[in-house]
């Protein structure tokens, strides 16, 4: 997970949930305004302490959360 240097995970933070650069502003924040539209430009504006570096790693990491595989287990012969 070296590759997410600005996700950081504190629990005094937003109880420990993904954050940008410790800022009490989570991942799932992130997300959420580029879900309902709004670019990198536009969160940069609305949150001056944001980067666009910060808004890439967040849709970054939460696809790496989603690339998850799915491994089906035989049933043992007992």
């Amino acid at each position: 997970m070296t590759q997410f240097n600005r996700i950081t995970f504190d629990p005094m933070v937003m109880g420990g949930r993904a954050c940008i650069r410790g800022l009490r502003i989570t991942v799932a924040l992130v997300v959420n305004l580029v879900a309902n539209g709004m670019n990198a430009q536009q969160i940069v504006k609305d949150y001056p302490y944001l980067e666009e570096e910060d808004v890439r790693q967040a849709l970054q990491y939460a696809a790496w959360l989603a690339d998850e595989s799915i491994q089906i287990l035989e049933p043992s012969a007992a």
